[in-house]
């Protein structure tokens, strides 16, 4: 396995692939304590600002590190696998949809990882304080689904952040499996 090649992906290609992606792994820490979870959210590129809706009970831990205003990272991922001919060859690292013939050595297949991590401070939203376009933002993030938690809706507190990263970046790596993959 070699990693043949890294890219940073520019401000407009971490844009759309953020646009593409709807869930991440938000990670929060307290002095040496991390936390980390799932989540999803709305990113509004114009803005360069996540828009995140987490639910959880009164006395979570995820309160609990909420309520410390700590530094967060959100980081999105994916990865694909692209079965094809020819070299790793030049397409646009935020091209979801790479062409086959581009990717691969030709007896195996290839791997394409996609990142971006964010980094800044989460901020509380006050739902009386939101805008029609806040709404749109909270509605494209879908998920949690009310139905995985174990607890009764009436239990839960639904809160809303956003999150404007003082950092944001994405990065694209290529790695050929070969034929032995």
């Amino acid at each position: 396995m070699a990693i043949d090649s890294r890219t940073e992906m520019s401000a407009d290609e971490t844009a759309a692939f953020l646009g593409r992606q709807e869930t991440g792994v938000l990670a929060l820490a307290r002095a040496d304590e991390p936390y980390a979870i799932p989540v999803s959210y709305g990113f509004d590129a114009g803005r360069r600002r996540f828009y995140l809706r987490l639910v959880s009970t009164p006395d979570s831990e995820k309160r609990r590190f909420l309520a410390s205003e700590p530094t967060a990272r959100l980081v999105v991922y994916e990865g694909e696998d692209v079965v094809g001919v020819g070299d790793l060859g030049d397409h646009d690292a935020g091209d979801a949809d790479v062409d086959i013939a581009e990717v691969g050595d030709g007896d195996g297949h290839a791997e394409i990882y996609r990142s971006v991590v964010a980094v800044g401070t989460l901020q509380h939203v006050d739902p009386a304080a939101l805008t029609v376009e806040d709404i749109e933002q909270y509605g494209s993030a879908e998920r949690p689904l009310f139905e995985i938690w174990p607890h009764q809706k009436g239990d839960l507190d639904i809160e809303l952040y956003t999150l404007t990263p003082e950092r944001l970046s994405g990065r694209l790596v290529e790695v050929d499996r070969g034929a032995g993959g």
